[in-house]
């Protein structure tokens, strides 16, 4: 099993660890990438268009969207990880993000998501760790992911030095029990009613006309306006 890590913080904190703990009870060392922000995505979308419009590869910021890019088609497992700034993601969390919105279902998603799983993670000293999850989450079901978990873990502290034995307990054992359900689920995701039906509404969209030319010829291509879906395993 591939894992995929993307960390909305350079520094290794409490969300950083618990996504750590989690990725290590499903794969070994040499399958797990991972990313962390700003170090590796350091610059804000401009809104040109281009990936829109053109290609991916025209965005001014290719160098450092490509590489994030192939990993995450690559893994099996998304593990994305934020501390909570202001009851929200991270802002090198969002410039990722925005610099993946041609992904969405609306334009040109991957076929190779809607079989994938997706873990947000968000951990805080108090609270907010609900939004800074649905932050992540939002794009994950745009990107058509098939299975999406959330874990928002109170700390109560600064560090993860100061975290108590209590918490790091129930760390534990709930990440137990989500590597359980991923390792069961792995090879068999089936995205859920909402997300083919956001995928339909989408399909109906390109038929019509699409956002551009662009995004039409890649349903097209693949044979989505028809009767071909990107869930369907072989």
């Amino acid at each position: 099993m591939k894992i995929t890590i993307i960390n909305g913080q350079n520094h290794k904190g409490s969300t950083y660890h618990i996504g750590r703990i989690l990725a290590d009870k499903l794969a070994l060392e040499k399958d797990i990438t991972e990313y962390f922000l700003p170090k590796d995505m350091p610059a804000f979308c401009l809104g040109c268009n281009q990936c829109f419009l053109v290609n991916e590869s025209k965005c001014p910021h290719y160098q450092y969207t490509q590489p994030i890019i192939e990993s995450i088609d690559n893994a099996d497992v998304l593990i994305f990880t934020t501390p909570v700034y202001v009851y929200h993601c991270t802002g090198s969390m969002k410039v990722l993000l925005d610099h993946l919105a041609f992904r969405w279902m609306v334009h040109r998603p991957n076929g190779s998501m809607f079989k994938k799983q997706a873990i947000c993670i968000s951990s805080a000293a108090g609270s907010g760790m609900t939004s800074a999850c649905k932050d992540m989450k939002h794009s994950m079901f745009a990107w058509g992911v098939g299975k999406i978990y959330t874990y928002g873990v109170r700390v109560s502290a600064n560090s993860w030095n100061e975290v108590s034995p209590k918490v790091r307990g129930d760390i534990n054992l709930k990440t137990d029990g989500l590597a359980k359900n991923i390792k069961k689920n792995n090879n068999k995701v089936r995205p859920p009613l909402k997300t083919k039906g956001f995928f339909l509404v989408a399909r109906m969209l390109n038929k019509k006309s699409g956002w551009n030319e662009v995004d039409v010829t890649h349903w097209k291509t693949r044979g989505w306006d028809n009767t071909t879906r990107p869930w369907h395993h072989k």
